[in-house]
């Protein structure tokens, strides 16, 4: 039996298609092949097209396809895993109201403050183990305040995953983990949650029918099967967000178990038996992918939204490489410490873990006649592995004390700069997994349609490619502390222009 996992990442679709019993990829493919434009009409929004993930996902599927490696119609199951915490409105026919607000969308951030505020800081913690703060739930809301005309039109509001399997099946979905993702869910009283519905004024008929995350989504419309040559029926069995998603693609299943990522955004995962929260809300906990009311599994999300972006943007602005693997040999000929170069790395919206504000990004201590476009990279990559280790620390604050996480062999884990200075700012053990969060989306799939009795079952096969352990002696630690003050300076900056606004207002 043969699994299709799709994944709707920010800048591609990835999708691979999985033997079930050797549980490798047979082949696996991309689309668009330049990264996916990020919409932002003003400062501090991001949006892209629902309708245009739909179509990026039918090229990847056929480009997949085109390898001859497989026969289409040996596939048994659909997986998909997607990016997080964002908002897709349909109205009765299916059809999408307005581009989806993305993960990293800033606009309704004082709607989420103001309502953790007023629902009650310590109930919104120990009922939805966040603040509203940025997510889904503020960004529904944000429509209903300022599109009413839009708003008056939905006849659904879900997650992107939701939107693609919709498209696939018919069918309107959604998961606890979903929910709990777009701060809908009361792990308290395992519904929707009463005081979120109720202080934004939503109606439940909004949300789609609440189905077991591993379960069937829905079944494979006969004119999408014809289109993509795929066998009529088949079953959407999974569906996550794709850090769980990461995390089941890595074993990180239980308590104490860490999974990492560095695309896009960069995400360190660790999983709780506990109803667990940071008092700040800077690090987020939602259901994880084998969370049950029974056997409670948290998924600790530590996210920087400035990591895998920033590391995109240096390599357009120099235009000194074609690829990444050129940029990462050339950040390698340079010392650790890019001869004094430091970077913020927090240029792509508001982040969560400074409470949401929004602080940019910087270069410090340029040198004209000292750096060059090699020192620019380096410091962007040393720059993004001490944010880690910033958002690390809050987590260590909270219970989760990881000394080696779990990584795909992807993205910026593809650099040695990057890796060593993770490692070793960090104090931890990477331990490398091969696979991706496509390859993950088509495990899952195995286990909602059944071919797996359970997520730990389909574990029993993945073995770590490789250990990168911490360098002893390192100078990043040293680093750090001054990079630290670097952020703390301009942290306080954005306080005191906070306050003389207020002053003014």
């Amino acid at each position: 039996m043969l699994l299709l996992g799709i994944d709707l990442g920010t800048s591609s679709v990835k999708v691979s298609v999985v033997d079930a019993v050797t549980q490798t990829t047979v082949a696996a493919a991309h689309y668009p092949e330049t990264e996916a434009e990020i919409i932002s009409a003003h400062h501090g929004w991001a949006e892209q097209s629902p309708d245009q993930w739909w179509e990026n996902v039918k090229q990847a599927i056929l480009k997949c396809h085109s390898t001859e490696k497989y026969d289409p119609l040996g596939i048994g199951a659909i997986g998909i895993a997607y990016q997080m915490h964002g908002l897709v409105l349909i109205d009765k026919d299916q059809h999408v109201l307005r581009n989806s607000i993305i993960w990293c969308d800033s606009r309704a951030v004082e709607i989420g403050d103001k309502a953790f505020h007023e629902i009650g800081e310590e109930k919104s913690l120990a009922h939805l183990l966040n603040s509203p703060g940025n997510f889904t739930a503020s960004k529904l809301a944000w429509v209903k305040e300022n599109e009413p005309a839009v708003y008056k039109k939905i006849d659904k509001a879900m997650l992107p995953g939701d939107f693609i399997a919709m498209k696939m099946t018919g069918d309107v979905t959604t998961t606890i983990s979903a929910l709990s993702e777009g701060i809908f869910w009361d792990f308290k009283t395992n519904s929707l949650s009463a005081d979120v519905l109720n202080y934004f004024g939503f109606d439940k008929k909004l949300f789609p029918a609440i189905h077991p995350l591993f379960a069937s989504h829905g079944y494979l419309k006969d004119t999408v099967a014809s289109r993509l040559s795929l066998k009529k029926g088949i079953p959407v069995s999974y569906k996550a967000g794709d850090q769980p998603n990461n995390a089941l693609s890595l074993n990180v299943l239980e308590p104490g178990e860490v999974a990492t990522t560095a695309g896009t955004s960069g995400v360190i995962y660790g999983v709780s038996d506990e109803l667990c929260y940071d008092q700040q809300s800077r690090i987020n906990s939602f259901a994880h992918v084998n969370y049950s009311e029974q056997q409670r599994r948290i998924g600790v999300l530590l996210c920087i939204n400035g990591t895998g972006i920033f590391n995109r943007w240096i390599k357009n602005l120099t235009g000194m490489n074609t690829t990444y693997a050129g940029l990462n040999d050339a950040a390698a000929n340079i010392p650790i410490g890019s001869d004094g170069l430091m970077t913020l790395p927090f240029g792509n919206g508001s982040e969560r873990v400074f409470n949401n504000h929004i602080i940019g990004s910087h270069i410090h201590n340029l040198d004209f006649n000292i750096h060059t476009s090699a020192h620019l990279v380096r410091a962007v990559q040393e720059g993004i592995a001490f944010s880690f280790r910033y958002g690390l620390d809050i987590m260590r604050d909270n219970g989760i004390n990881p000394s080696v996480v779990r990584a795909g062999k992807a993205n910026l884990f593809l650099s040695d700069v990057f890796t060593n200075a993770f490692a070793a700012v960090n104090n931890l053990a990477v331990e490398f997994y091969e696979g991706d969060g496509s390859y993950g989306a088509g495990i899952g799939a195995g286990i909602g349609a059944g071919y797996y009795s359970s997520a730990a079952e389909a574990a029993k096969k993945r073995k770590s490619s490789g250990t990168v352990l911490p360098a002893k002696n390192s100078k990043y630690e040293d680093l750090y502390e001054a990079w630290k003050l670097l952020l703390k300076d301009q942290l306080e900056k954005i306080d005191k222009t906070n306050a003389l606004s207020l002053s003014l207002s």
